[in-house]
């Protein structure tokens, strides 16, 4: 019998019917029916999901999960693990490592390829759901804008809400706001002012403020008494704390120290099949690393974990332009197979069907109830009327009401996507920008499941039925030096085509 956890999160923008209480349930009844045992439960309550990095109870799973007691982690929907694809990916490659996977409660996700696919569609639906949401909330609360009203979440600091729902200063805070804005015009840097200035905190401490904290603060036009929601603006909706001309003198500082040179400036490398790639000798992970030579240039490569440990594994690095070019390639020749993606979009739709059982026998219960109902509408046309038909009729009438309420909410729960917008999802993943890194990541999150790479040859895993790739090193390295275009994506790193696959 297998031993899981329940996590539950619940936003405090989130709609009512996705409370704990309701998620614990529907998770505690899927566990049943599937013969689990929920040895734990872990709650963040009113904590969003687009960072898992702030959500303690979820830390304590992933942290817990190295204890290996459980195997399973059981969510109402994936959603509810995290709204960020990276995220997802790094946690749940986190908790493969501990022997725990993660399952659905609601949606149907399993272990196969396909299965990952629906869950990065899944995920993308949940981003669009979100949006279609947030305009329908912002007509009331554009409203609200316009009628000077507080719009909820954290009030600005400097300010408070009255009880009819309007800023107004607050008596102890905004003269901080304004001996900030006069330090900042008389030429004291904003670094000082941190040193000199305090702050309340959310436990009402005293304390100093960051540098960001500060740079928001004289930028924010909101000191103004300007009220701004989305493209309404609304200028002089309450009594500013800084007046136009103080607010101007600060600007013009800012945009001057800007100006200047930074002492250092740090751009993080992104290694987009980190998480994905592993080592074909040993199995572990392979980690994007990168060095400088001694004539100065940068070098970036992928390096597997026990090697760099000395564990055993003698497999050399390999080149991160190289594989990232291949594994990219690969995914695009994807979508100019459309057999390929009729298949993948066949099977995705369908498995949603497998997942929701209830559905589809209400839905046949309504045909038998809608059958029986004309049958007794033909009886009562022929002169067939007795007290039994009459009370027979009612009954089934309020039978197939009562269906059709439980079919709607089931549908609302569970909605089943439709081929076209699963086809429309995929194949706009076409019109990647292969510049773009953070388009890069996204394609490889939804599409491609592992990769291991070898001192000859690599394999990748595609998250759809039949989609292991067998890539050649010799033959990528011979269809490079063809087309000279190619070679630019290979440089910049401690290898070069000549040695694609071992490191110096």
């Amino acid at each position: 019998m297998s031993k899981c956890v329940v996590y539950a999160r619940y936003s405090s923008d989130s709609q009512r019917e996705e409370s704990v209480e309701g998620q614990l349930r529907e998770c505690n009844e899927y566990a049943q029916k599937k013969g689990y045992t929920v040895i734990n439960t872990y709650i963040d309550r009113a904590i969003s999901g687009k960072s898992a990095e702030n959500r303690p109870a979820f830390q304590q799973m992933i942290e817990d999960s190295k204890q290996k007691h459980f195997d399973i982690v059981l969510v109402w929907k994936i959603d509810r693990f995290s709204r960020d694809k990276y995220d997802s990916v790094i946690y749940k490659h986190a908790l493969k490592k501990n022997g725990v996977a993660v399952v659905s409660a609601t949606e149907p996700i399993d272990d196969s390829p396909e299965g990952q696919l629906m869950e990065s569609i899944f995920e993308g639906f949940s981003v669009y759901y979100l949006k279609d949401l947030s305009q329908k909330v912002n007509r009331g609360m554009t409203e609200n804008a316009l009628k000077r009203k507080f719009n909820g979440g954290s009030v600005t600091f400097g300010y408070m809400v009255d009880e009819n729902q309007h800023f107004q200063p607050h008596p102890e805070n905004a003269p901080i706001v304004a001996d900030i804005f006069a330090r900042y015009a008389s030429g004291e840097r904003v670094k000082r002012i941190c040193e000199n200035v305090k702050i309340p905190n959310r436990k009402s401490e005293l304390v100093n403020p960051s540098i960001n904290v500060i740079t928001h603060m004289l930028n924010n036009r909101r000191y103004l008494g300007e009220y701004k929601f989305q493209d309404t603006i609304t200028e002089n909706a309450f009594e500013p704390i800084i007046m136009q001309e103080l607010f101007d003198t600060c600007q013009r500082k800012l945009k001057e120290n800007k100006k200047k040179p930074a002492h250092f400036k740090s751009v993080a490398e992104r290694y987009i099949l980190s998480s994905k790639l592993f080592c074909g000798k040993c199995g572990d992970t392979m980690a994007g690393e990168s060095g400088t030579s001694k004539t100065g240039k940068k070098h970036r490569y992928y390096k597997c974990h026990n090697a760099k440990q000395k564990c055993g594994c003698d497999k050399k690095t390999v080149n991160k332009a190289f594989v990232e070019k291949i594994v990219l390639d690969y995914a695009m020749a994807m979508f100019e197979d459309k057999k390929l993606i009729k298949d993948i979009v066949d099977t995705v739709f369908e498995l949603q069907h497998k997942g929701n059982t209830k559905l589809p026998i209400l839905k046949s219960r309504l045909a038998e109830v809608e059958k029986q109902i004309d049958n007794l509408m033909s009886a009562i046309l022929q002169g067939i009327t007795t007290q039994t038909t009459k009370d027979a009729l009612l009954r089934l009438e309020n039978e197939k009401e009562n269906l059709s309420i439980e079919i709607a909410s089931e549908s609302v729960k569970r909605p089943i996507i439709p081929k076209d917008l699963i086809k429309n999802w995929i194949v706009k993943f076409a019109k990647t920008d292969l510049e773009d890194e953070e388009q890069k990541q996204k394609l490889l999150n939804v599409f491609v499941n592992s990769v291991y790479v070898y001192d000859d040859k690599m394999v990748i895993f595609f998250n759809y039925k039949d989609g292991e790739k067998v890539v050649d090193f010799a033959t990528s390295k011979e269809m490079a030096s063809k087309n000279p275009d190619n070679t630019n994506d290979y440089q910049g790193s401690s290898l070069n085509l000549s040695g694609a696959v071992g490191g110096t």
